[in-house]
């Protein structure tokens, strides 16, 4: 991991982080879009970018997540930062668990399942491990469980 990787990681907990890093996911969006996904979050932290289908709307919906890799899996958390309420892609997944995922310049078809029990302890543990601030992130939740989920791929990955 980078220097600067490392900062990141360390700033993450502060409240002002994730207020200005919510002002970033649209440039990021772009970003992920226009390298293919080879490019998220800068380069500083895993990074994918999930396509979920609206559950209002059915439109494509696309937003960049910090992941852990889990044998063949993607894990991601729907943190939305420490805010009260669920970020929108994690009720499109719970709404309709296929979506597709891009990264290092592959489309992968995915399919979500959320985790629970001792799996999602599991899960959970890899991912403070990769991030630590999603500790904070759950006391500012004002007790909204995070959701876990696994994506799983359904199909061979395609050029993105």
């Amino acid at each position: 991991m980078s220097a600067l990787g490392n900062i990141t990681r360390r700033v993450g907990h502060h409240r002002w982080f994730g207020a200005a890093a919510r002002l970033l996911v649209p440039a990021d969006r772009v970003v992920g879009r226009l390298t293919r996904g080879r490019v998220v979050a800068l380069g500083l932290i895993p990074s994918l970018v999930i396509t979920t289908t609206g559950r209002r709307s059915g439109k494509p919906r696309s937003n960049p997540l910090l992941y852990v890799p889990d044998g063949d899996t993607y894990v991601v958390i729907g943190s939305n930062w420490g805010q009260t309420q669920h970020p929108g892609w994690a009720m499109n997944l719970l709404a309709d668990p296929t979506a597709a995922v891009q990264l290092k310049g592959r489309l992968i078809p995915v399919r979500a399942d959320l985790a629970s029990g001792a799996e999602r302890d599991r899960l959970w543990q890899l991912l403070v491990t990769e991030w630590p601030a999603y500790r904070t992130y759950v006391r500012r939740a004002g007790g909204r469980e995070l959701h876990i989920f696994r994506l799983v791929p359904t199909g061979p990955p395609q050029a993105g």
